[in-house]
């Protein structure tokens, strides 16, 4: 069998994995290495690793921007890509290099949409003028790609929207998958004593961004029961301002509350499944989500979601089977009202939430299995190639 050489193209990989889009490349990585009929090499940002090929930012750009960091390292990945049949980028970070190696090499550039700079007006608060590149860079790779996959229907309406000159046939939905075997019930009493966690608690895990709603959930926080605790696994803001703005909301509430836990750094694997299993309620109040992988984690562990109901999140979470959706609205007293209504319901039901989490799992195992992901995308793949 001739083996079909791709290239997959990202910034974030082990260690450096700080996002529901890190998390997705490294498994589609592991998924697609078993399929026979595909050569996988991966190209991502940073320090030498021997399990990927590493590309530091050029010596001469250390202090400029992100945004044209990520332009000059691109421009290096471009170069080593001379020998692939097709490249697959993964946000906009890497989405320049697949773009400039297809006009380079002639071969078909497949980029995975997992979130769209217009639709995330905030990234201006962290990249500055640099915005403006990002924005630029997402939208000459997506009106050029040989195919746009989009990680739910929810992503790829917005897409069309965002891009209007983007030809609906070459944009496709594959969602994203997640690991049962590796998400799935792990009770650690150990772990819960190491943070100081105890009690009932509901857990949100997430990057610190405005995307995320972090801020909005502890707003929220406010009028739920003292007698119920909240787990922040919540770290890597993307700017100073959100950043404090958290952090004195955490600490406003850590005033009167003892069982307010935050942990600012990545979980080891084994730590995030313990936290996950043990939650009684699991948090998303996210403002905008493509899919919202971490969800997946935590129906995977078993755990009730109570999650807004944005982007691809209802995708996901089937509303009053696997858990509950809120209705987000940008008049954000009655969106962090109404998110803390539902927690305080739901935290006083154990019995509908062990409901909850039971069919989630189920619905993770068969529904988002990362082998099926792993054969749409090479499915694609061959369509392109034919």
């Amino acid at each position: 069998m001739q083996r079909t050489k791709v290239a997959l193209i990202t910034r974030e990989w082990p260690p450096l994995v700080y996002g529901g889009a890190g998390v997705h490349v490294v498994q589609l990585a592991q998924a697609l290495e078993k399929k026979p009929e595909i050569e996988l090499t991966v190209h991502c940002f940073g320090a030498k690793r021997s399990d990927a090929l590493a590309h530091a930012i050029p010596d001469d750009f250390p202090d400029i921007n992100p945004a044209l960091q990520a332009i000059a390292t691109d421009l290096l990945i471009a170069n080593a890509l001379a020998d692939v049949q097709l490249v697959h980028s993964h946000t906009w970070y890497a989405n320049m290099a697949g773009h400039l190696a297809s006009k380079m090499y002639g071969v078909p550039h497949v980029m995975s949409a997992h979130s769209l700079e217009p639709l995330r007006p905030w990234k201006a608060e962290q990249l500055g003028a640099g915005y403006q590149i990002s924005s630029w860079a997402e939208q000459t790779a997506i009106e050029s790609a040989a195919a746009i996959i989009a990680v739910s229907d929810g992503m790829r309406a917005d897409l069309l929207a965002a891009y209007p000159n983007v030809d609906p046939s070459k944009v496709v939905t594959i969602r994203n998958g997640v690991d049962t075997d590796k998400f799935s019930p792990a009770n650690d009493p150990s772990v819960l004593s190491k943070y100081g966690v105890s009690g009932k608690y509901a857990l949100f895990v997430g990057r610190i961004t405005r995307q995320k709603g972090l801020a909005h959930l502890l707003r929220a926080w406010r009028e739920v029961p003292a007698e119920y605790g909240l787990v922040l696994a919540a770290g890597s803001p993307d700017e100073p301002g959100i950043g404090q703005e958290v952090a004195d909301l955490i600490a406003e509430l850590q005033a009167t509350r003892k069982n307010v836990w935050w942990i600012e750094k990545m979980l080891p694997h084994q730590e995030l499944t313990a936290l996950l299993s043990s939650a009684e309620l699991f948090l998303c109040p996210s403002i905008y989500e493509p899919l919202g992988i971490v969800n997946l984690e935590a129906m995977g562990c078993a755990t009730a979601v109570l999650a807004s109901a944005v982007g691809g999140i209802p995708e996901v979470v089937n509303d009053g089977i696997t858990g509950e959706l809120v209705t987000y609205t940008t008049n954000h007293a009655k969106f962090e009202r109404d998110f803390s209504e539902a927690i305080t319901r739901l935290m006083g039901q154990p019995k509908l939430l062990a409901t909850y989490g039971y069919a989630g799992r189920e619905r993770a195992q068969q529904e988002f299995g990362w082998d099926a992901v792993a054969t749409a995308t090479v499915d694609l793949y061959s369509r392109l190639l034919k």
